[in-house]
């Protein structure tokens, strides 16, 4: 159930498949929603580095992390343009999660992952849905990057925010949600004609819940980061992963436990291919929304690539189908265990 400002929405309570565009539309018209997203705007982006050792947890996309602020200070994500980050967290406790999530078939599963460790008997959760935006492209690339499995018919964002309102207002949890800076509230339109999120990444202080946009520079997005950009893409072929959230994060330990996925051999000759692209032909083929990636988005591709042609075989990188675990180092940076 979603309640805003102390009431629950109204809405019909049938379950029809317009439910969660019902929904949507009450709550963009919300004016306190409105008035959250508009302080949440004004609030200056913060350039974050992993120099400023302040123990951190970075998210990337289709990720979460669950996070104890006994043992972290912030965690977030960045890089979202048609993905929404979903923030869940308990006001009691301070316990935080962090989900990049970039299409409808994982937000159910997705929630279920999220609220695993923050759920409590006495659990008041607040929640903040901020990404996504107006995307108007007709363009539908299935890519390294790209969504699988779901067809572009309004967007992405779009459907995606009415399957992740729908999914809260559905649980038996009470979710007081107290941002939704998504879609037409997170718009803007650049110097040519192009419409861009204006929030494309966030930071949380789990301590006192406060949200502040930001971006990572490439230290902080660690660690293992090639690795689980793959997993991003490959999840698809592995039927251990299908509808779910990657797991990146042992929150009890305040260690990173990838855990291991599996792709098809073809997946190193789909990247030598993909790196004979030029950059611009990157963008249109292989992004959901060429004119508002960052401007990193083609090196990172690349950075895929060529590591996924120097090693097609899964084996390689994940050994016995072993994961990949990091502790924390007296900085708060991270030092490979196994």
């Amino acid at each position: 159930m979603i309640i805003v400002d102390g009431n629950p929405i109204s809405i019909s309570a049938s379950k029809s498949p317009s439910q969660g565009r019902e929904i949507l539309a009450s709550l963009l018209e919300n004016p306190i929603l409105i008035n959250a997203s508009t302080r949440l705007k004004e609030v200056p982006e913060r350039n974050f580095s992993i120099s400023e050792h302040v123990k951190h947890v970075y998210v990337f996309q289709r990720e979460y992390a669950t996070v104890d602020p006994k043992l972290v200070q912030l965690v977030g994500t960045d890089e979202a343009t048609t993905c929404v980050g979903l923030v869940i967290r308990n006001r009691s406790n301070g316990m935080t999660s962090v989900g990049h999530i970039d299409f409808p078939g994982v937000v159910d599963k997705g929630l279920t992952q999220m609220l695993q460790l923050v759920v409590d008997r006495e659990a008041t959760l607040d929640v903040h849905l901020i990404g996504g935006f107006d995307d108007v492209s007709t363009k539908h690339a299935i890519c390294l990057t790209g969504p699988e499995g779901h067809k572009k018919k309004e967007g992405y964002s779009f459907p995606l925010c009415c399957k992740i309102v729908e999914a809260l207002q559905n649980s038996q949890e009470k979710f007081h949600l107290q941002t939704l800076c998504v879609l037409g509230h997170n718009t803007k339109i650049d110097s040519y004609g192009n419409a861009r999120p204006i929030i494309g990444g966030f930071l949380v202080d789990t301590s006192s819940g406060l949200i502040m946009p930001a971006n990572f520079d490439k230290s902080s997005r660690s660690p293992d980061e090639i690795v689980r950009r793959i997993r991003i893409s490959v999840s698809s072929d592995d039927p251990s992963w299908h509808g779910k959230l990657l797991e990146t994060y042992d929150t009890h330990h305040d260690r990173f436990q990838i855990a291991p996925c599996s792709w098809m051999n073809n997946w190193g000759r789909i990247a030598f291919m993909l790196q004979q692209l030029s950059d611009s032909e990157i963008l249109f083929k292989c992004s959901t929304s060429p004119s508002a990636e960052p401007l990193d988005f083609v090196e990172s591709q690349r950075r895929i690539w060529s590591y996924l042609t120097k090693n097609p075989d899964w084996r390689q990188t994940f050994s016995g189908r072993k994961p990949h675990i990091f502790k924390r180092d007296n900085h708060g940076g991270w030092l490979k265990c196994v």
